[in-house]
């Protein structure tokens, strides 16, 4: 290691000593700039791509001038979401492992509120945290921020992209005018720059300007394959690629758990991380995958956002991402800080026009991967049998079975090459050497015929993006001038995931609206970042004066109801409940019913008695009310 590399920076004999053990080679670009910046006690303004080192490039310099004596909290961090809390909190407990009483706490949304005042109260020279827990604490007045020396944003576009730029600015208001601040971001819109401008307006200004820094020392391929048959494809891949740990990227929560099980079920050591899961289990996931406990890890966007896991030397796309930038943070998650990284996309033959606008984002080309064939995997297959039998030949308690197979040989007067022929073929039944797998490659499109469809693709594509558009604005926008739509009752409205199965949505109230200066922008981050609820299963957003109503999916689980009830939306408790149906009411399976319409006179029959008749405002017969949950059963079906 060039430990004069980081020498030369500057920071502290302890700090350094961490540097040496965890095995760091030299500063990254971003951390050779900042640190010198931030040692001297300078505002800074730092704009760089996930994975090239920013969280090293502000806790090294900060923690070498931490005072250790201070118990109160000396450095305020502040990310979008909890997995990035935690990682930049064991990042900071790695670089302090040599300086003596040194605490950092991760605060942040859906973990026991009880367990981090108890810690605040104990003392934590280092607080990392998401906006909406931090100032539950301000408020709280568990969280003194009164003698805080440096403050830290992190990832502030994704803050801004969740709405939490508010709560940002109502913490930033209340550090001391004298602390130093630094913000990183990845890129620089408008209203971050406002907030720059406002609270960091003599910062010195570092600029990582190569926009794919972060993808150039990352290998990618694609894989053209068909819909139905990703997973054998994920298989083959799985079976030849040499990896050490992976992460594979799907869409929906649903999918994480399904392909995790089909994975265990085909001999691979795989677990899933998505929203779903309790904090706890997914801390426990990624610390067995940093153990080695776990090689694969199928993961939603949202929950692997922020992980950063030495080991992972593949990154697998088994849905391509709609976003390019979503693109660009998964591929992240390999390759880090300097070390090389494997990223393999899977496209359908209809997702090439998504392949060309993320290598003009990413600015390189990603190279065609042929799927590996039936002799590859065989010889793979061949190969670790015979490593393992080699293995097994230095065990030694062979003897009673050598005995045991020269006695059957000479008692049948066989062949010993045909016994061990014999037994192989035994061993190799559930897993057979000599796979007679089925050709399952699409059509490859080589880069001229990529080139000559270019131009005829063009207008399906904007016909097909109308399309989407059209229907994304029908399922946003509830009309009611639509008979169809107006005249189905609230909990039977539905949208469609991106597998196209439909999810019934409940319409929510929640307590915050335009008097209290509320954005929909606000309710989606709160939402999204407090119950982790993805932002395209949160629906309709409608203000009003004292309140606003959200359409979320039926059926939601006990513990992510009474997490929204108790989330923030600046600084006011969101106190969820299901409209029309009293401010206190717990989640329920059942829809409400729809509000009744003006009394009618009833009709009489020929004989004079009155007999009710149930109609429908377009005349047709009345559709019979379903009772539906949405559950993770139904979205697998």
């Amino acid at each position: 290691m060039s430990s004069n590399e980081f020498l030369s920076l500057g920071i502290s004999a302890p700090v350094l000593k961490a540097v040496q053990n965890l095995g760091y080679e030299q500063p990254s670009p971003i951390q050779a700039q900042s640190i010198p910046i931030l040692l001297s006690g300078k505002n800074l303004l730092g704009t760089a791509q996930t994975g090239t080192g920013k969280t090293a490039a502000f806790a090294l310099p900060l923690l070498s001038n931490i005072d250790e004596k201070q118990k109160t909290p000396q450095i305020l961090v502040l990310t979008p979401t909890r997995e990035l809390a935690i990682q930049v909190a064991e990042a900071f407990q790695s670089y302090a492992k040599h300086i003596k009483g040194f605490h950092v706490l991760p605060i942040y949304g859906g973990a026991d509120i009880g367990g981090q005042l108890r810690s605040l109260k104990r003392g934590a020279q280092v607080v990392v945290g998401t906006p909406g827990r931090m100032l539950d604490h301000l408020k709280r007045k568990s969280l003194n921020l009164s003698q805080v020396k440096s403050l830290v944003l992190d990832e502030a576009d994704e803050m801004l992209r969740m709405g939490f730029i508010d709560d940002v600015e109502a913490i930033l208001s209340k550090t001391p005018d004298e602390s130093q601040r630094a913000l990183f971001s990845a890129t620089m819109p408008a209203a971050i720059k406002r907030v720059a401008d406002k609270y960091l307006g003599d910062a010195q200004q570092v600029r990582i300007q190569n926009k794919t820094q972060t993808v150039e020392r990352i290998k990618q391929q694609y894989i053209t394959v068909k819909a139905h048959q990703k997973m054998d494809a994920l298989t083959r891949v799985l079976e030849v690629e040499k990896f050490d740990g992976m992460i594979i990227f799907v869409r929906t929560k649903s999918s994480t758990v399904d392909i995790s099980d089909r994975l265990q079920a085909r001999g691979f050591s795989s677990a899933a991380l998505n929203g779903d899961l309790s904090q706890a289990i997914r801390e426990r996931t990624i610390s067995k995958l940093k153990r080695g406990q776990v090689d694969v890890v199928v993961a939603t966007d949202v929950a692997a956002r922020g992980l950063d896991v030495e080991r992972i030397s593949h990154v697998i796309n088994f849905d391509i991402p709609y976003d390019n930038e979503s693109y660009v943070h998964r591929i992240g998650r390999t390759g880090r800080a300097g070390r090389e990284g494997n990223a393999i996309l899977f496209i359908t033959p209809k997702e090439t026009r998504l392949l060309r606008s993320i290598e003009k984002t990413t600015k390189s080309t990603i190279a065609p991967l042929t799927m590996p064939s039936n002799a590859q995997v065989s010889d793979q297959r061949i190969q670790q049998f015979t490593e393992q039998l080699s293995k097994t030949l230095e065990t030694p308690r062979l003897d009673k079975f050598r005995e045991m197979i020269v006695k059957y040989v000479e008692e049948n007067d066989l062949d010993m090459a045909d016994v061990a022929a014999a037994l192989t073929y035994e061993n190799q039944k559930e897993r057979p050497l000599f796979p007679k797998l089925d050709n399952i490659v699409a059509p490859r499109q080589d880069n001229s015929s990529r080139d000559r469809d270019r131009g005829r693709g063009r207008d399906n594509d904007n016909k097909n993006r109308d399309s989407k558009r059209r229907d994304r604005k029908d399922r946003d926008n509830f009309s009611k001038d639509s008979p169809s739509r107006a005249a189905r009752p609230k909990s039977e409205r539905v949208i469609r995931d991106e597998d196209g199965n439909e999810v019934p949505m409940l319409t929510y109230r929640l307590e915050v609206g335009k008097n209290d200066s509320v954005e929909p922008s606000n309710i989606v981050g709160a939402i999204a970042n407090e119950a982790d609820i993805s932002s395209q299963y949160i629906g309709q957003i409608i203000l009003h004066d004292e309140y606003s109503t959200v359409d979320l999916p039926d059926g939601m689980p006990d513990d992510v109801f009474k997490t929204l009830k108790k989330a923030r939306v600046r600084s006011k408790a969101l106190n969820i409940s299901i409209e029309n149906a009293g401010g206190n009411s717990a989640p329920s399976s059942r829809s409400p019913r729809p509000k009744k319409g003006p009394k009618k006179s009833k009709p009489s029959s020929k004989d004079g008695s009155s007999k009710r008749k149930s109609t429908r405002t377009d005349g047709s017969a009345p559709l019979k009310k379903k009772k539906k949950t949405y559950t993770k059963k139904d979205k697998q079906k």
